[in-house]
């Protein structure tokens, strides 16, 4: 599930200029694919700057996401994968991040479900960080899923 979710939302990007960035960056397939509006990119980045960095769930992943007040019009996630990490606040580092767009708070709960299998296991998690193209990514995820 979280690979068709997936597809045509990954990006692989060199480095990205502050934490902010990377949010509005990995946003981006979701904002141009009409799953968000501009209002929700702000709202995650004001989650970060009222909640601090909590969305680092693990080294070297974060999980972009906020409330839906109107800024999520579809249910989608995108990926943004950095060659360099970006510090977020509390100098926690980051290389991936995926963006959750939930239109509301039940919808999203297999993504996340998905999405945890992958991150507990350390050698899927490492063939993650070494990714480098968007199918490597989507095998990885089926292999997990």
């Amino acid at each position: 599930m979280l690979s068709s979710y997936l597809k045509g939302k990954i990006q692989f990007k060199e480095q990205v200029d502050s934490w902010e960035d990377s949010i509005k960056q990995a946003a981006l397939p979701l904002l141009e694919g009409g799953n968000i509006n501009p209002q929700y990119i702000d709202d995650m980045i004001n989650n970060v700057n009222e909640n601090g960095p909590y969305i680092v769930i693990v080294l070297g992943f974060a999980l972009p996401h906020a409330k839906n007040e109107g800024g999520v019009i579809k249910t989608g996630i995108s990926m943004l994968k950095l060659e360099q990490p970006v510090k977020f606040p509390e100098e926690k580092e980051v290389s991936i991040l995926m963006v959750l767009a939930a239109e509301d708070s039940e919808g999203h709960l297999d993504l996340i479900s998905d999405l945890s299998s992958l991150l507990v296991d350390d050698d899927i998690m490492e063939q993650f960080l070494n990714a480098s193209s968007e199918e490597e990514v989507i095998e990885l995820i089926d292999q997990a899923e």
